[in-house]
């Protein structure tokens, strides 16, 4: 594994993170707890530290899934996890931004995860209206000066959103997510440089496509119920399949496997932290942690390894 620093903050993360929304029961499949404990396992055989999670994977259920798994060592993980949804069902969410609500989202956060401090605490996905919330940042700044956060982040959307991280370092943001993969180059048209400026860490979500850059998924491909993928447009899915196999066709080194290819593709931006694909089984996260031998050492952020 290779390590990064995040930002300017004092954080060493692994390169390769692991993502958990498909804890929350929405990707095709439920978890137990004994999978979910092997997967966390997983993450210590191949030195993946960093977790990312959120307080509507499930209601709050990917977090105790997490906290269950980590609680013996919590102290060798960084935990992100984000805050500003109910979670009521299958997709079915509602926005909460309002500081008192915000902090009970956090309280049960850190409840589920079992401790009593999150490294990272990510606005999640919210509009620019929302962003600005009265009273939100600073109560948020309260949780830091009493070391319940450590850093700040804002998972951005859309993966644009230039008005929110513009002004991350003005309401003491460290770490931006967004969504960023060799079929989702938005945010090399202004994001990314505006974190370099900032330096802020940048967390890669989505590194995959949604799966569809493993190399797993021909055109023609479908997905069961149950699967959020099965909800996407057919005719835009269709366009991105046929834009993976000429991408397998003309950028794909021979001999080298796809996912890890477009893992290690995202990672060799300057602005890029980490990447934070899900996983499904240990076999997909130990592939996925083999991404990091094709990652340069050079890399600004550059840690040392372990």
């Amino acid at each position: 594994m290779k390590y990064r620093k995040l930002g300017k903050t004092q954080l060493k993360v692994s390169v390769i993170g692991i993502g958990t929304w498909q804890f929350g029961g929405e990707w095709g499949k439920n978890f137990s707890q004994a999978e979910v404990d092997a997967l966390f396992d997983g993450c210590r055989e191949t030195a993946i530290n960093l977790i990312d999670t959120a307080e509507c994977y499930g209601d709050h259920l990917s977090e105790r899934l997490i906290g269950n798994s980590i609680r013996r060592d919590r102290e060798n993980w960084i935990v992100a996890t984000k805050f500003g949804h109910h979670f009521h069902g299958y997709l079915d969410r509602t926005t909460h931004y309002e500081p008192s609500d915000v902090l009970n989202q956090f309280e049960a956060s850190l409840r589920a995860l079992q401790c009593d401090y999150v490294d990272l605490y990510q606005f999640h996905s919210g509009n620019n209206e929302m962003f600005q919330t009265p009273g939100l940042w600073e109560m948020l700044a309260k949780q830091v000066e009493a070391g319940r956060i450590r850093h700040l982040g804002i998972s951005v959307s859309p993966n644009d959103n230039l008005f929110q991280v513009d002004r991350a370092t003005q309401v003491g943001v460290d770490a931006i997510q967004v969504i960023y993969n060799r079929l989702d180059r938005k945010p090399e048209e202004g994001l990314l440089q505006s974190c370099q400026k900032q330096q802020l860490g940048v967390l890669a979500r989505v590194p995959l496509a949604s799966g569809l850059l493993s190399g797993k998924y021909k055109p023609g491909a479908k997905f069961n119920a149950g699967d959020v993928r099965s909800t996407r447009d057919q005719e835009k899915l269709e366009v991105r399949l046929r834009e993976v196999e000429e991408i397998r066709k003309n950028e794909l080194p021979p001999g080298v496997d796809m996912a890890q290819w477009a893992l290690a593709w995202c990672l060799k931006h300057e602005a890029v932290t980490c990447v934070i694909p899900g996983c499904k089984d240990v076999a997909q996260l130990r592939a996925n942690a083999a991404a990091a031998k094709w990652v340069r050492e050079d890399h600004p952020q550059a840690l040392s390894s372990s």
